[in-house]
């Protein structure tokens, strides 16, 4: 099983058997906490769950299936069950494990920042937590979740192995064309956009997140951006000026003109597939840095209707893990 950090072979790439391009639409489905602040384990909320109801309701009029990666607090929030054991049981949503070691028992850490990324806490720890999860969220909402996404993208050498015991067939931890060295996380500027089999057994299956460099330098940007992280006004000259910008498939901090430029550069080189992400407490004003007034939350609607409108012009249809694991070619 080769580690989730480890850059995969151009043979490990997955393909669709019909070779139509589609969508995902991940949800971080996660508690309430400072940004600002240092992470603790005690000091969040829940008081967004409601606003749950309200997005699963859109997503059903769009027609597009949110997985939602629910983390400790949410899988232990009756509320969150009720709202969505429904869409659940109906195939009109789906669940997956996200984890947030700081909050997720077993407790036997430190609370740090290098601890916040769950692949560098000790094996046996790690595999204890997402363990734990996953039990957890399937005992609540009645449905064994297939996909995991570390939070924090905080995959480590031995996630891999680690979901593959708990029986989980997807992961979608990684982030291309980012690199969380300098906090103590992963390196994922070497990994590629496309999904991929991480073992050759093909066991389990990479969805990494889509960014995309677009600009005049865009085909440099593998090579220019890393080399920007110390200078972020340099980074800032050149999205203002069209030489280089990155752009995360996310309404969070991205526009719907800046999405839809990713979208035709991830097309454009050959994606099958575009993962789109966001955190549920941004569907409550005040809880994230990206939704502060109920006209920011009415934005982010606004981007999602727009977005999906966008990718049905362009022939990209909505997929969820069911249709993934029944279309991917093994």
């Amino acid at each position: 099983m080769r580690s989730l950090l480890d850059t995969p072979k151009a043979s490990s790439r997955a393909r669709f058997r019909d070779r139509i391009p589609r969508f995902m639409l991940t949800v971080d489905t996660e508690e309430e906490f400072d940004w600002d602040k240092p992470l603790t384990r005690d000091t969040h909320g829940i008081e967004h769950v409601g606003r749950l109801s309200k997005f699963q309701v859109f997503c059903e009029h769009q027609k597009v299936v949110p997985v939602y990666l629910v983390d400790w607090p949410i899988a232990n929030a009756k509320l969150a069950a009720d709202i969505l054991k429904e869409p659940l049981a109906q195939g009109m949503a789906e669940i997956g494990v996200q984890l947030h070691p700081w909050v997720n028992p077993p407790h036997e850490e430190e609370v740090t920042q290098a601890n916040s990324f769950a692949g560098n806490l000790p094996a046996d720890l790690e595999a204890s937590k997402i363990g734990r999860l996953r039990d957890t969220i399937e005992a609540n909402f009645g449905i064994a979740p297939l996909i995991y996404r570390a939070g924090r993208y905080g995959a480590g050498p031995n996630t891999a192995e680690i979901l593959v015991e708990k029986g989980i067939a997807v992961d979608t931890s990684v982030r291309p064309k980012f690199d969380y060295t300098a906090v103590g996380g992963p390196d994922y500027r070497e990994h590629p956009v496309y999904p991929y089999w991480v073992d050759d057994e093909h066991t389990l299956l990479e969805l990494p997140l889509t960014t995309s460099f677009w600009g005049m330098l865009r085909r440099q940007g593998d090579y220019i951006y890393p080399r920007l992280w110390r200078a972020p006004a340099m980074r800032g000259l050149l999205s203002k000026t069209g030489m280089l910008e990155r752009v995360p498939l996310t309404p969070e901090g991205v526009s719907v003109e800046e999405a839809i430029r990713g979208i035709d550069i991830a097309l454009d080189d050959g994606a099958p597939l575009l993962m789109f992400s966001f955190h549920s407490p941004s569907l409550r004003p005040g809880d994230t840095p990206y939704v502060r007034t109920e006209q920011d939350l009415d934005n982010l609607y606004d981007w999602w209707r727009r977005v999906f409108a966008y990718l049905n012009q362009r022939g990209v249809k909505p997929s969820s893990v069911k249709d993934v694991m029944l279309s991917i070619e093994r």
